[in-house]
């Protein structure tokens, strides 16, 4: 059987043994319900305290209160944004966001716009960077809030948030950030930074599904989404995931212990990779900045192939990845965020994105780009957009 390798560690990551072990005993013998005032509910509160007080001391909270469980990285971008708008819609009826913000921000966004509040999506560069001069520029007497994502899911492209933070504070409007890809291998001390709503998920530093989380800073009060039972201090109805909190802080505490010497590794494994694809393929391009990057992050655009081929042809490889078109979701246009870098639609369909994880070995690296440039050699010699005038000797010009 061929060797699986995992290189989408973007979308997902594998359960850290201590976090499964951690999380096993409130999935057999803890069960009670946090808000039963009996010792079985008793026990699981206090796990969801202790958890709490870890996620606030490990992300810099200035106190656990500020820390809200949601279900997911998505609810807890709805919670913020939709809670916001509501809240403040007396104020003000204008959003801006990015161009290239995750779906969950930016559906949220177009949703907001059908129920009468206005929303500006600010243009990136080339590299998918928001200007904040721009940003400077769109805030309105009706703006009540900014919403850009600390690192971005496709191109992990890391945004200047310090910088866009601080211009919504001196204007006073509320700053979120979606820090569902940065939290796990970026540092963050919270209280110290210009945010007021932070969200974050689990699932993607090694802690389970189906858990997230939302940080408030003190003094700011979306409005309740969920409602039903009390919990989450009357701000998030419905009885907690006790397992899956207290994955999340084991998970976020293992993944911020010796955080720089792995981000260091996982990189030079990244750049690595990097090189090599562009030494031995011709006509590619890398995606998203070439330093302001996340550690595990590549992207590419691979001319005059689609994505889809090539996901499929190193999934029977053993080595899974992901494309930044959506066509393997059922469409046929390509990434927005790609789109909106200033690429092709032709170009933008060939996308592939490789993202590395603390297991990811050389020797995973060295088989990648031991397999990668045949398939690109096999998909170009069938596409007909690069035999077009003698395999490609016209038509394939762009540089790398």
């Amino acid at each position: 059987m061929t060797k699986r390798i995992y290189m989408d560690h973007a979308a997902t990551t594998p359960l850290h043994p201590e976090v499964l072990a951690a999380m096993m005993p409130y999935l057999t013998e803890l069960y009670g319900n946090p808000s039963s005032i009996h010792s079985f509910g008793r026990e699981t509160r206090q796990a969801i305290d202790t958890a709490r007080d870890t996620i606030a001391e490990n992300l810099g909270a200035a106190d656990a209160s500020e820390i809200i469980f949601t279900g997911s990285g998505s609810e807890s971008d709805n919670f913020a944004i939709k809670g916001t708008a509501f809240a403040l819609k007396e104020k003000g009826n204008h959003i801006i966001t990015s161009a290239i913000e995750h779906h969950a921000v930016l559906d949220t966004c177009k949703w907001l716009e059908k129920q009468g509040f206005r929303v500006t999506y600010l243009p990136v560069d080339a590299y998918g960077l928001v200007d904040p001069a721009r940003a400077a520029k769109a805030i309105t007497n009706e703006t009540i809030l900014m919403s850009v994502h600390y690192a971005n899911n496709e191109i992990g492209t890391i945004e200047p948030i310090e910088e866009l933070g601080e211009i919504a504070r001196a204007k006073g409007i509320l700053f979120h950030t979606d820090a569902v890809q940065a939290i796990g291998s970026l540092p963050l001390r919270l209280k110290d930074m210009p945010v007021d709503m932070v969200s974050f998920s689990a699932h993607k530093f090694y802690g389970p599904k189906g858990i997230g989380g939302l940080y408030l800073r003190n003094g700011t009060r979306p409005i309740q989404l969920i409602h039903g039972g009390a919990q989450e201090r009357n701000r998030r109805a419905g009885t907690e995931n006790v397992a899956g909190i207290v994955g999340m802080a084991e998970a976020l505490k293992l993944a911020l212990n010796g955080m720089e010497d792995r981000n260091i590794r996982i990189a030079e494994l990244r750049d690595r990779l990097i090189q090599g694809v562009f030494n031995q393929i011709d006509h590619v391009r890398l995606n998203g900045h070439p330093a302001r990057r996340l550690p595990g992050n590549s992207s590419f655009c691979f001319q005059y192939i689609e994505g889809e081929s090539l996901l499929l042809n190193l999934d029977l490889q053993g080595i899974a990845g992901s494309s930044g078109s959506a066509c393997t979701s059922g469409s046929l246009e390509p990434s927005h965020v790609l789109l909106a870098l200033g690429l092709s639609h032709e170009i933008a369909h060939g996308s592939l994105r490789l993202t590395l994880g603390s297991a990811t070995t050389s020797e995973e690296i060295d088989h990648i780009l031991a397999v990668l440039p045949g398939i690109v050699a096999k998909l170009r010699d069938m596409s007909p957009l690069f035999n077009v005038k003698g395999v490609g000797e016209a038509v394939c010009t762009a540089k790398k």
